[in-house]
Parts: structure tokens; C-alpha cells; sequence
């Protein structure tokens, strides 16, 4: 029985060996495959999903704040959409009509970040610049890389942490994860339309 399984694989093998593509065929096929990331504490559920690189045409943002979601869209087709983490309640995140009027890869914040020591130490986490100090210690911005700003008053995307998908947990600007901010920041040039909704 076992040998016989073996000659069937085998046979099978050599037909599908045998199968090709004939040497004229020119036709090219260009298939999109979705990029799915994991949440560090989900099995099931992506983290962000994107098909837009390569995808020519305008982009467009929506982030919708009761879901904690963007969608991101290219000639009005969906190419991807992200967990986001807006602000909580004490750091609304601002609701309306936006464009991205800055870009910069590697941004600090100069309003939330750390206090440190020489060494770079931490003395104080979660520090606000002017309102905490540590004896012997400067502020130091928290990083946020692939900055996309909406307002003259500090609100942006950028690359953060999502701790827990679906809920608040900025300071007021748009978190993405980091992957997905880096294939945003790539696509959506300055003036790119971004609309929050509550």
C-alpha cells in the first residue's frame, strides 16, 4: 500500500514537471498580496492590513475614532486600513478636515517625552516639558518616527505603540503601528487628505 502511494506521488510528480507555460506566453500577471500583522496579544486578528504600495494615484485618510481605525484609500479603492491609538480623554485627538503639512522621518516630540540623566538614564517617564524636571536631568522628546502633522499645534500620525487595539492611549496624536507608518509616510505626500471622525 505504502509503495503504491509512493509510485502515485511520484507519477504525479513528473506530470506536473512536464506542465509548462508555453515559450510565447508573455502575459504578465501582477498579483497583490495583503501584509497582515499580528497584535502582540491576538491570535486572530491583524493589526493593520496594506496592498498600496506600488498603487499609483492620490491617497486619502480616514481615521475614525470610535474604532480606533484608519482606512486608507488610492483613487477611491481601499488599499489598506490599521489599528490606530488616538487620544484618550484627557488628550482628545481633534475631529474634522485635515492635509499633512509636515513630514519628517525622525521626530521628537518637544512637549511629551522623559527626563534623563548624562548617561541617558531615565529619572522620569511620562515627563511634559517645562512642568516636570529631575535635579540634574534634561528633557528628551519621545520619538515619533515617520511624523506626519495636521495641526499647528502639534497633532499628527506617526509610528507608536497600539498597547491595546481598538482603545485611546495618546496624547492626542494619531498612533500607527510602525510598519504601517512607514508604508503611509512613503505613499501620502504633503497635502494628502486626512479626515477624523468621531
Amino acid at each position: 500500500m505504502k509503495t503504491a502511494r509512493l509510485t502515485l506521488a511520484a507519477i504525479a510528480g513528473c506530470v506536473l514537471c512536464a506542465c509548462q507555460m508555453p515559450a510565447t506566453f508573455s502575459r504578465q500577471e501582477v498579483v497583490r498580496r495583503a501584509i497582515y500583522v499580528q497584535p502582540a496579544n491576538s491570535s486572530s486578528s491583524p493589526l493593520f492590513v496594506w496592498h498600496g504600495s506600488g498603487q499609483p494615484g492620490p491617497v486619502r485618510v480616514t481615521i475614525d475614532l470610535s474604532e480606533q481605525k484608519a482606512y486608507i484609500f488610492r483613487n477611491s479603492e481601499n488599499v489598506g486600513w490599521s489599528y490606530v491609538a488616538t487620544g484618550t480623554s484627557n488628550y482628545r485627538t481633534p475631529t474634522g478636515s485635515f492635509v499633512i503639512t509636515e513630514k519628517v522621518i525622525n521626530k521628537r516630540s518637544n512637549k511629551y517625552g522623559s527626563i534623563v540623566d548624562a548617561n541617558g538614564n531615565v529619572l522620569r517617564s511620562n515627563a511634559t516639558a517645562g512642568v516636570h524636571s529631575a535635579s540634574g536631568g534634561r528633557f528628551l522628546g519621545a520619538k515619533m518616527p515617520y511624523w506626519m502633522r495636521l495641526t499647528d499645534y502639534g497633532v499628527g500620525m506617526h509610528a507608536g505603540p497600539i498597547p491595546n487595539p481598538g482603545s485611546p492611549a495618546s496624547h492626542g496624536c494619531i498612533r500607527l503601528p510602525y510598519t504601517m507608518a512607514q508604508y503611509l509616510y512613503e505613499a501620502a505626500p504633503s497635502g494628502t487628505r486626512v479626515t477624523i471622525v468621531p
